[in-house]
């Protein structure tokens, strides 16, 4: 994009050749202008909050899951999984969406039909 700015092309033109919206060429342009060559390309930091797990906690959790649910329960829901963490100190606070999410990119084992969680 900044290829096509430097031989004078318009922003809706460099916009269409290249596929995306004029908006996002003009937000270029300005970074390039604020930030130079170097601070156009490198990623900024995004907002939001820290991962609740890193990759130990996601091991403890998807061990968790697998394992034998609670007694009088024949699987482990979110809500389960989410208060357990809490109760063993792996956390100070989780929520249910984040253990599903967290679940849900790890990949299944192979010797079940399911990961051991359900959403109930």
């Amino acid at each position: 994009m900044l290829l096509l700015a430097d031989r004078g092309l318009r922003d809706t033109e460099i916009a269409s050749a290249v596929g995306v919206h004029e908006r996002t060429v003009i937000r270029l342009r300005r970074r390039f202008v604020e930030d130079g060559l170097a601070g156009t390309l490198a990623e900024r930091p995004r907002p939001g909050a820290q991962p609740k797990l890193d990759r130990a906690r996601e091991a403890y959790l998807v061990a968790l899951a697998c394992s034998d649910p609670p007694s009088g329960r024949t699987t482990w829901t979110m809500h389960l999984l989410a208060e357990r963490l809490v109760e063993l100190a792996v956390v100070t606070s989780i929520s249910e969406e984040t253990v599903r999410r967290t679940l849900k990119k790890t990949p299944s084992s192979r010797g079940r039909s399911s990961s051991g969680a359900s959403r109930r």
